[in-house]
């Protein structure tokens, strides 16, 4: 059997040409399996938005009760004694100023750095003399705006690690 010649196999490639492209059904299931596979990604993804700004905060506690524990072996076994209330900026745990200090200076150890959206509160809890000259005991609170709303608390008097309050605000730390 001889082969076909070129021109017959090009003719014949040509007329097949009926059969292009998608139907509008097809690409209709398309955008439903898409729409559908969006619809379950992204309240996962915001769930670990908040988990991720939860976690910024806690680690923010546990960064704050090492600068404290810090400036309390540099400052002669004492804790800094103004309390800092509800503090959206990194501050200096001795004067709660907010102006970054020079790296490798004395007064960049006792700075705190907060994360983005991060509100923390230091409260000074035993102490003695009016005003206080010595200060036995603190709080650390901190709360991310982006989280769930756990707010993370640190108490020296207990000690331990930091506990969790769900749907904590940052005003009851005190309590």
């Amino acid at each position: 059997m001889e082969a076909p010649p070129m021109h017959d196999i090009i003719t014949r490639l040509r007329n097949k040409k009926d059969d292009e492209g998608f139907t509008l059904i097809e690409l209709l299931v398309v955008v439903v399996i898409i729409g559908v596979l969006v619809a379950i990604a992204v309240p996962v993804y915001l769930n670990y938005r908040k988990g991720a700004a939860d976690k910024s905060a806690q680690s923010d506690v546990r960064g704050a009760v090492s600068t404290i524990e810090q400036y309390y072996t540099d400052n002669g076994n004492s804790y800094p004694l103004a309390d800092r209330k509800s503090i959206a900026a990194s501050f200096n745990v001795k004067d709660g100023s907010t102006t970054a200090p020079a790296a490798g200076t004395a007064a960049s150890a006792g700075w705190i750095t907060l994360s983005d959206k991060t509100t923390m509160t230091y409260l000074i809890g035993t102490s003695t003399g009016t005003p206080p000259t010595s200060v036995s005991t603190y709080k650390v609170c901190a709360v991310n705006g982006n989280g769930s709303g756990k707010l993370y608390v640190y108490d020296s008097s207990v000690g331990g690690s930091v506990k969790t309050i769900d749907g904590g605000k940052i005003d009851t730390c005190a309590a």
